[in-house]
């Protein structure tokens, strides 16, 4: 609360006895259902959180649902808990008529060595019964293959009759704040004061209640999913009010849903219509007294700090211009000072945006009907109830890139690479009268993808170079890709090549100028620090290669279900499977599986005679190999590549207690700070960032960048 008063805690313990001779373990807390709509379930989806109590292995065959209902796991293969694992079980459910209020959910499980005995334990569950268009619970599936939900509420008859301006009503999303779950009354009623909205509106929960990692890769992710899971609402309820578009928002929310909101205006202006941040902080970096920590050398505190680049929306105000915002803060907030609110309008007004700030006078953090006020009232209206809203018009602008991984288009331009990761880039774009071309002046980027419209006139202008651009084909206008060349010049490479656009000689075309489908060149899903290990496509697969960091493996998975109710499969390095989720494997001594790129500048070296590792070997951007000996705790913690934008997490340690301190550098907690990879030793335990031996960010290539440290 600000700081204010004593820091004491009030801890409550409460134990329960495991009944299970197995130690499988559940309650009702546990299990995610959807609401039902006129008798039926919502959506389609389901989950059960089980916990191993026990000492062995178990394996879960099935969960059924007693008649009417029917479930069964999405998994085709049992699923394994290791002792103490715990696993979202994600379900199938349905009923078609009759469907009580309550289903019987009944788990079939075994254990490994005995597999002949198959044990059952069953849980009954209430469901919630919702008209159509009041707020109700809807389940869909997180990228990660988790069960996730949010609360919709479809546009009311009311606004069905009257929002006749557009067939497909906008997604007005509103984020809570921390700690909130989106089907809490305080939540999901939030706007019941506005019930004739012309808009879908959206309360996503972003995985946890606490928003998984701020409304940022793992929470936006969430929120990303939540609004394409609207069509296949409407088709499974047989709803036949207007429409959705899925590709245009209004952003609210509250606290640090407010600043999910700046997050959202920042990142994915192509698709914020208008914007609400109420009372919500400016960036964690501005939110927490990073004063606090260990001193340390200013150029590890800038690898650090970099790392956090994407998440310091102070920075990133110029992709909010010309859109509509309006900001409102209590003056009494004890929580989060006014101070984040009157920053951000004054940084709008620098970038000469569009935005309204309402400083409530003796208001505190959070009142009844704060987020309906009636500026807010008058902002929803006046955005949602208007004429056809559509996309804004090309014009001057300027889009800035702190991490292309999780960065939206601008007008329809997208940065795909930095020149030089950890720093942050920009492109200011503005029509050139002299020319009669766009013109692009860029700073730090490296890979540009344009619009077509952009294409039409023949060339564009970048930075000062004139770029033929205006190719077309049988197969319609591709999108373009601009790239930077070795000497510092533009040269243009399509999606799709054909032997027409071969032919012109007076463009320069580049075959497959950065191998876009191999796994040499880090795109997509791989850019952006550390934490963009949590952009998996599928549970988290956790591999070890001792049984003695096999506890650690235990908890890296345990505190992932924690932080962001994620799914992990444990597993060792011989019985790994190919997967296309993303890979963390907990490694020691000499024991460090391959990666697959073949020259990665990270790798272990080992003595041929004694066959121990003497060393951990970086090589730095100018090819010079540093050796950092074994002997103190020598660990390190670093991204590799996988297929299809894949990443791969390598936690290494010279021994056991080593490992461990890695460990407790996997990403979890907002505003750390995990550039791409560290090494440290235990020097670390005491001096924090300053006692890290190396740390910085690999380039598109996978070689360390220039802007790497050593020591």
């Amino acid at each position: 609360m600000g700081g204010i008063g004593q820091p004491n805690i009030q801890v409550k313990l409460e134990l329960n006895a495991i009944d299970s001779a197995l130690g499988l373990y559940w309650d009702r807390k546990n299990v995610l259902l959807p609401d039902l709509i006129d008798g039926k379930p919502a959506s389609l989806y389901a989950s059960i959180l089980l916990r191993n109590d026990g000492y062995e292995d178990v394996e879960v065959m099935e969960v059924e649902a007693d008649i009417p209902y029917t479930s069964s796991m999405l998994s085709m293969v049992p699923i394994e808990l290791a002792p103490q694992q715990s696993r979202p079980v994600a379900l199938n459910i349905s009923c078609n008529s009759s469907c009580d209020e309550q289903v019987t959910l009944r788990v079939s499980y075994r254990t490994k060595i005995q597999p002949e005995r198959v044990l059952q334990q069953k849980l009954t569950q209430t469901l919630h019964q919702r008209s159509i268009y009041e707020p109700h619970k809807v389940t869909f599936l997180h990228p990660s293959g988790i069960v996730s939900y949010a609360v919709l509420r479809p546009p009311s008859a009311q606004a069905s009759r009257q929002c006749t301006h557009d067939d497909n009503l906008p997604v007005l999303l509103q984020l809570h704040g921390a700690g909130l779950e989106a089907e809490a009354d305080l939540v999901a009623h939030a706007l019941d004061l506005l019930p004739d909205l012309c808009a879908w509106v959206l309360f996503p929960t972003g995985g946890t209640p606490w928003s998984g990692d701020d409304w940022h890769n793992w929470g936006f992710a969430d929120i990303e999913a939540a609004v394409v899971a609207i069509p296949g609402w409407i088709k499974a309820n047989g709803w036949k009010g207007p429409g959705v578009d899925t590709d245009r928002w209004l952003v609210s929310g509250h606290s640090n849903g407010g600043q999910g909101t700046w997050y959202a205006l920042t990142h994915r202006p192509d698709k914020v219509l208008a914007a609400a941040p109420v009372s919500g902080y400016t960036s964690i970096q501005n939110y927490v007294p990073y004063h606090l920590w260990q001193s340390a050398d200013p150029q590890r505190q800038a690898i650090v700090q970099s790392s956090l680049n994407s998440y310091r929306h102070e920075s990133l105000m110029a992709n909010a211009r010309d859109i509509p915002i309006l900001q409102q803060h209590g003056s009494n907030d004890d929580n989060v000072p006014a101070y984040h609110s009157r920053l951000m309008w004054q940084l709008i007004q620098q970038t000469h945006g569009n935005s309204s700030y309402h400083e409530l006078p003796g208001k505190g953090h959070w009142f009844d009907g704060v987020m309906s006020t009636d500026a807010l009232r008058e902002f929803y209206q006046s955005e949602l109830n208007g004429t056809k809203l559509g996309k804004s018009p090309m014009g001057e602008f300027t889009l800035v890139v702190a991490n292309p991984g999780d960065m939206g288009s601008r007008r329809g331009i997208k940065v795909l690479s930095l020149d030089l990761p950890g720093h942050i880039g920009s492109v200011d774009v503005s029509w050139n009268r002299t020319s009669g071309a766009w013109s692009l002046e860029t700073s730090n980027v490296l890979i540009l993808e344009m619009p077509s419209v952009m294409a039409e006139i023949g060339h564009i202008v970048i930075d000062r170079q004139r770029v033929v651009v205006g190719l077309e084909s049988n197969s319609g206008k591709p999108v373009w890709r601009v790239l930077k060349n070795s000497t510092g010049m533009w040269e243009v490479t399509v999606s799709q090549l054909t032997p027409e656009m071969v032919g012109r000689s007076h463009v320069q075309i580049i075959h497959n100028p950065f191998e876009f489908e191999g796994i040499a060149y880090r795109r997509g899903r791989q850019l952006g620090a550390m934490d963009a290990i949590l952009r998996s496509q599928g549970p988290f697969l956790v591999r070890s290669s001792a049984e003695t960091t096999k506890h650690i493996a235990l908890q890296i998975s345990r505190n992932l279900c924690q932080y962001f109710a994620a799914d992990t499969v444990l597993t060792n390095m011989s019985s790994a499977a190919e997967t296309t989720s993303n890979i963390i494997t907990v490694a020691m001594g000499a024991i460090m599986p391959a990666g697959l790129l073949e020259h990665f500048p990270i790798r272990v070296w080992e003595s041929k005679e004694e066959r121990m590792p003497t060393c951990l070997e970086v090589r730095d951007d100018m090819g010079t190999r540093r050796c950092y000996r074994l002997g103190n705790g020598l660990a390190a913690i670093f991204l590799r590549p996988l297929p299809d934008e894949g990443l791969e997490l390598v936690v290494w340690g010279e021994d056991e207690s080593s490992v461990a301190v890695a460990a407790r550098l996997v990403p979890m907690l907002t505003g750390v700070g995990q550039p791409d990879f560290i090494v440290m030793d235990k020097r670390m335990l005491w001096k924090g960032v300053d006692g890290v031996l190396a740390m910085g960010f690999f380039d598109h290539w996978w070689n360390v960048s220039r802007n790497s440290v050593f020591s």
